[in-house]
């Protein structure tokens, strides 16, 4: 029945807001911890291996979703190369990143209105910023995909407004007044907040099977989304770089605030301006992963990997009980959380679903060659990829041992376990797949 099928409307822009929209508010908050340990060159060499594994990713992902266009996702190619337990653990593994994503989001939008707004508590504004956008994607992908797109275009411009504003006046000295690089370590516990310029970028893949073309959409969408967040990211370092001092820069979550309000003054036109494009930014963010998490809670529920109620569509073909159950628990995370344990977190999770896909990605390419691809990735730059991928995970597990996250990085280890204990005795017994949408649910 068609009432039983997710809805076909997402298209090439649709998809790049999905995708950027879910990353660009790494922009705005959460980042600026790339310079806690490290310098600015430090900070250089922590974006270059978070580029030369993000880039090489986006081309190898846009070859996956285009030649298995599944709403699961990573689950569905890591199924397709290694079984569905192997699947399983990959989907499992987006929804620790996107559950931890969405309440550091949550927290900063609530920081930020609380900043504009003082008689509003950030913990109210925050937990009634994803109840917002929570009742907008239950109106359906359509209204996800042009409120999605709307802020992501505000978000990328405000970037983009921010460097022409900062760069103009800025201090390049203040580049080599950083302090020491602070050696291998420092650049380790650099490197996931590097990542968190492009972290949950993959969520566009799991609109795949909303994707009106997906043999087009996807790999237009995922290639312009990536170097969109390239040169974004770019720029917010090298602008705020030279703008403060290092200090200045740590102080707080909220990098773009502290530099508008030290060029025009705290309480200034400018200052509001900013802080609204950067909830906006933040919003984008949050409506992305949003998509992205009820739709992987969806498959992974449609594949008997989690019950079957979160697995139901609406009229509309909305996954209405993924998007509940996974909002209640981005809010709970949002009442508990904070935004640097949640950036390496998310980080973990982020790196185990990336080693997953690339090892998919190379298994296939030998064992199903003829396996239709409309797009593939040159063979060189998916394989430049790997290694940085594997730096990244020994990067954000080494960044939860060595700072103050060893306890719920402990907690998100253990959620790994759990969930595989989970998979053999309830999930292994049970029939299903990621990579076909069932006729009947």
């Amino acid at each position: 029945m068609e009432d039983n099928k997710l809805k076909k409307a997402l298209t090439a822009a649709g998809i790049w807001a999905v995708a950027v929209g879910a990353v660009i508010s790494g922009s705005y908050y959460g980042w600026n911890y790339i310079f806690s340990e490290t310098n600015f060159t430090g900070a250089l060499i922590a974006m270059a291996i978070a580029i030369l594994f993000y880039i090489p990713f986006a081309f190898m992902f846009a070859e996956l979703a285009t030649a298995i266009p599944s709403s699961a996702g990573p689950a569905a190619y890591t199924e397709k190369a290694f079984g569905r337990g192997a699947g399983f653990f990959a989907g499992f593994s987006y929804l620790v990143e996107s559950l931890f994503c969405t309440p550091g989001i949550c927290i900063a939008i609530g920081a930020y209105v609380h900043t504009l707004f003082p008689v509003v508590p950030a913990v109210v504004a925050s937990v009634v910023a994803y109840l917002i956008f929570l009742f907008i994607n239950m109106r359906g992908i359509e209204a996800g995909q042009l409120i999605g797109l709307i802020v992501t275009i505000i978000g990328v411009a405000g970037v983009v407004l921010y460097a022409a504003i900062g760069l103009p006046s800025a201090d390049f000295s203040l580049l080599g007044k950083m302090g020491d690089l602070g050696g291998v370590k420092g650049i380790f516990i650099a490197i996931p907040y590097a990542v968190w310029f492009f972290l949950a970028f993959e969520a566009g893949g799991m609109g795949a099977e909303e994707c009106k073309n997906p043999s087009k959409d996807i790999p237009k969408g995922f290639i312009v989304g990536i170097f969109t967040l390239l040169v974004g990211g770019m720029l917010m370092l090298i602008t705020t770089a030279a703008a403060l001092p290092k200090e200045e820069i740590l102080k707080n979550d909220a990098p773009v605030a502290n530099v508008i309000n030290h060029l025009f003054g705290e309480g200034s036109t400018m200052s509001i301006i900013f802080i609204v494009i950067a909830m906006i930014g933040l919003a984008a963010s949050l409506n992305g992963i949003i998509i992205g998490q009820s739709r992987q809670t969806y498959a992974l529920a449609r594949c008997k990997c989690l019950p079957g109620f979160l697995g139901k569509l609406d009229k509309n073909g909305t996954p209405m009980n993924a998007l509940l159950v996974t909002s209640v628990i981005g809010i709970a995370l949002t009442l508990m959380g904070s935004v640097a344990v949640i950036v390496v977190i998310a980080g973990i999770g982020s790196a185990f679903m990336a080693l997953c896909c690339f090892a998919s990605w190379i298994k296939l390419s030998k064992d199903q060659p003829d396996m239709p691809r409309p797009y593939k990735c040159p063979k060189w730059l998916g394989y430049l990829g790997i290694p940085f991928c594997v730096l990244v995970a020994a990067a954000s597990i080494y960044s939860a041992v060595a700072g103050q996250t060893l306890l719920l990085a402990g907690i998100a280890f253990g959620f790994f376990v759990l969930a595989i204990i989970y998979y053999i005795v309830v999930c292994k017994k049970k029939n299903g797949t990621f990579l076909v949408e069932p006729e009947d649910q």
